[in-house]
C-alpha cells in the first residue's frame, strides 16, 4: 500500500539515458537522427539529437529529476529529427520507479513500442536513489508528528469575571491521643511467702495470743489460788437454787 510507505514528495531521481538498440527506422534513403523525451509530471527532458545515429544511437546524458508523490512512473519516447517535416514518431515506453525507490539502483533495458503496440527497439536507462535520506526524512518527520505539544491555553482563563474558588482551610494538625491505662493484670502479685521451717514473727508482749473468752484473765492463777468468782451479770450460767443441792435427791 502506498499509504505504509515513505514518501519521495521533494526526494531527487538521478536519470542516465546511455541509448538505443535496434529502433524501428523512419527513413527510406538516409540514416535517422534519434532523440529521447523524458516525461514526469510537469517534467520535459529531451537529450541531444545524434546525428546519424540510425537504429543503435547512443546519448550518454545524466539529468535529475524532482519526484512527487504519488507518481512513480517515467514516461519514456523516442523520436527522428526532421530538418524539413515535422519529426518522426518511434516508439514509446512507462518505466517504473519501484525498483529503484526501494533499492537506489536500476540498471535496465526497457522495450519501445508503436502507436499500433509494435515492436520499434528498446530503450537503456539507468537511475539512482538516495534511499538512505528519504528513511530519515520520513524518521524526522514521524518524531515530529508524534512529538507532544503543549495545550492551547483557554481564551475564558483570562477573561473570566468570577473569582477563583477558594481552596478548604487547612486542617489542624493532628494530635494523638494519650497514652492509655495499663491493661488491669487478671493476677494479683501474692503475698510473699514464709520460708518453709520458719515460725510465725513473735507477738508484742502483754498481747495474748489467741484472745481469751470475756471475763477469764490469762494466764492462769498459780495453783492453790481459785479463780476470782464472776459477778452476776458477768455468769453465763443461771444461779443455782439455793440452800438446795442440784439436782435434788428422790425421796
Amino acid at each position: 500500500m502506498l499509504s505504509s510507505m515513505p514518501s519521495i514528495q521533494g526526494q531527487v531521481l538521478e536519470l542516465r539515458v546511455t541509448g538505443c538498440r535496434k529502433l524501428r527506422d523512419t527513413e527510406l534513403f538516409s540514416r535517422q537522427d534519434p532523440y529521447v523525451i523524458v516525461e514526469y509530471a510537469n517534467t520535459k527532458l529531451r537529450t541531444r539529437t545524434c546525428t546519424d545515429g540510425g537504429r543503435n544511437p547512443s546519448f550518454d546524458e545524466k539529468f535529475q529529476i524532482p519526484l512527487v508523490e504519488g507518481l512513480r512512473e517515467l514516461n519514456v519516447l523516442v523520436w527522428n529529427s526532421n530538418t524539413i517535416n515535422n519529426d518522426d514518431f518511434i516508439g514509446s515506453c512507462r518505466v517504473p520507479l519501484h525498483k529503484v525507490l526501494a533499492s537506489g539502483y536500476d540498471d535496465a533495458s526497457w522495450p519501445l513500442q508503436t502507436r499500433r503496440m509494435k515492436s520499434a527497439g528498446e530503450v537503456t536507462l539507468i537511475m539512482h536513489f538516495d534511499v538512505a535520506a528519504m528513511k530519515n526524512k520520513m524518521g524526522g518527520k514521524t518524531g515530529a508528528q508524534y512529538a507532544p505539544s503543549m495545550p492551547a491555553p483557554s481564551p475564558y482563563a483570562a477573561s473570566s469575571a468570577y473569582p477563583a474558588p477558594a481552596g478548604y482551610p487547612a486542617a489542624p494538625p493532628h494530635q494523638a491521643y494519650p497514652a492509655p491505662y495499663p491493661a488491669p493484670s487478671a493476677y494479683s502479685t501474692p503475698p510473699p511467702q514464709q520460708p518453709h521451717g520458719q515460725p510465725c514473727p513473735p507477738q508484742p508482749y502483754g498481747q495474748p495470743y489467741p484472745p481469751q473468752p470475756y471475763g477469764q484473765p490469762y494466764p492462769p492463777q498459780p495453783y492453790g489460788q481459785p479463780y476470782p468468782l464472776p459477778s452476776a451479770a458477768q455468769s453465763p450460767y443461771p444461779p443455782a437454787p439455793y440452800p438446795g443441792a442440784y439436782p435434788p435427791r428422790p425421796y
